[in-house]
C-alpha cells in the first residue's frame, strides 16, 4: 500500500476518534464548560481530516522553508500545517459558510483555551452543531459513507428545569471578567462581520427547534426526535416562525469604531497563534504613531484613518482599517517581533514608523 494512502487512513481514524471524543465531552452532563473541550477536540479532528485529504491528494501537509523546497523541521520531524493553514490551502480565495464556521472556531479556540465561560455554551450551540455536521459531510464526501459518525451519535438528553437564578447571577458576574468579556465580544463582532447569507446559512450555524408532539397516539416505529429536511421553498414560513420566538441581537459597538478591547480578539483571530494582547496593542499604536500619548496637550492629533478621538469620554476608538493594518503587518514574524518589543523611548525620532 502506498505510504500516502496508508497515512491518510491513519489520519481519518484519528479525525473520527477526536470528533467522537468531542461529542462525548460536550454531552457530558457533569461538564460545566461544554464548548471548551469540544472546540479544542474538534480543532484537532478537523486538522487531522485536512491532513488526510492532503495525503490522499499526494500532497505532504508540511511547511516549507522560505525560498526553498526543503521542509521545516521540529525535533527532526517535519512541521505539519496548522488548521488555519489547512483552511487557506483548501479554500484558497473562495469563501463560504463552512469556511466561516471554521474561521469562527479558530479564533475562539485561542480565547477559550485557558478560560472557563460556561454561559456561552448555549449562545454558540448553533455554530458547534454546524461544525460537527460539516465535519461529517467532509469526511463522507472524501472517504465514503462507511466512515460516517451518525451511527455512533445520539441526541444529548436535556434537563427540564432551568438553572437556579443565583447560579445564573454568579455566571453573569463571572463573565464580567476581562477574559470572558473578550470572548463575548469576539462572538458578537465575528457574527457582525458576516454577510446575511452566510449568517443565515445552516453550514455556518445549525439552528433547530424542539417542539412537543401533542398527538394522542403514535405508531410504534415513530421517533421522538427526527430531522426534517430543510425546504428552501418554505423559507418564508420558517422565517416567520423563527421571528416569533427568536430575539434579535444588535451589537452595541458601532462597526468601524472599536474600543481597544474589541480590537484585541479581532486581530488575535487573524494572526493566531501569535499572541495579541493590550500590551501589544499599546506598543502598536505607539509604533505607528496613530494617536498621541495619554498626557498629550493635543489629544485630537491622530491619524483619522485608524483612530478617532472620543471627546465626551476622553478616550480613543479604532477603525476597521486599523484592524486590517494590524492583521496584515503582524502576520509577518519579523514585524510582529519588532512591534511586540517596541520601546518608544529607545526608538529614533528621525525614523518614525509610517502607515
Amino acid at each position: 500500500m502506498p505510504r500516502g494512502v496508508s497515512r491518510a487512513r491513519e489520519l481519518v481514524a484519528k479525525a473520527r476518534q477526536e470528533a467522537l471524543q468531542a461529542v462525548a465531552a460536550y454531552n457530558n452532563p457533569l461538564a460545566t464548560f461544554k464548548s471548551g473541550t469540544y472546540v479544542v477536540l474538534m480543532h484537532l479532528a478537523w486538522t487531522a481530516l485536512f491532513h488526510a485529504i492532503s495525503w490522499k491528494g499526494k500532497i505532504k501537509p508540511w511547511y516549507r522553508q522560505r525560498d526553498s523546497n526543503r521542509f521545516k523541521r521540529i525535533d527532526g520531524r517535519p512541521k505539519t500545517w496548522d488548521l488555519k493553514k489547512c483552511v487557506r490551502q483548501y479554500w484558497a480565495e473562495r469563501d463560504d459558510a463552512v469556511r466561516q464556521n471554521l474561521q469562527f472556531f479558530i479564533g475562539l479556540r485561542n480565547l477559550i483555551e485557558h478560560a472557563d465561560a460556561p454561559e456561552i455554551d448555549l449562545d454558540i450551540f448553533g455554530e458547534c452543531q454546524a461544525l460537527l455536521i460539516n465535519f461529517e459531510n467532509f469526511l463522507t464526501e472524501q472517504f465514503g459513507e462507511r466512515f460516517a459518525l451518525n451511527t455512533n451519535l445520539a441526541f444529548s438528553l436535556q434537563f427540564s428545569r432551568g438553572r437556579d437564578p443565583k447560579a445564573r447571577e454568579a455566571m453573569r458576574r463571572l463573565l464580567a471578567a476581562p477574559a470572558h468579556a473578550d470572548i463575548k465580544t469576539y462572538v458578537t463582532d465575528f457574527r457582525s462581520s458576516l454577510s446575511p447569507d452566510v449568517l443565515g446559512d445552516m453550514a455556518y450555524s445549525y439552528k433547530v427547534f424542539l417542539i412537543p408532539m401533542l398527538a394522542n397516539h403514535r405508531s410504534e416505529d415513530a421517533l421522538a426526535i427526527e430531522f426534517v429536511h430543510y425546504d428552501p421553498d418554505q423559507a418564508d414560513d420558517y422565517d416567520r416562525t423563527v421571528a416569533l420566538i427568536k430575539p434579535r441581537t444588535v451589537a452595541v459597538v458601532s462597526k468601524g469604531k472599536l474600543k481597544p478591547s474589541h480590537v484585541l480578539p479581532l486581530v488575535a483571530a487573524k494572526i493566531a497563534p501569535r499572541v495579541f494582547n493590550m500590551d501589544t496593542h499599546t506598543r502598536a499604536w505607539k509604533y505607528w504613531k496613530v494617536r498621541p500619548p495619554a498626557d498629550s496637550p493635543n489629544p485630537t492629533d491622530r491619524k483619522t484613518k485608524y483612530c478617532q478621538y472620543d471627546e465626551p469620554h476622553g478616550d480613543y476608538l479604532y477603525t476597521d482599517d486599523w484592524v486590517d493594518l494590524l492583521a496584515t503587518e503582524l502576520g509577518d514574524d519579523a514585524k510582529y517581533e519588532e512591534v511586540r518589543t517596541y520601546r518608544p523611548e529607545a526608538a529614533s525620532s528621525t525614523q518614525p514608523a509610517t502607515v
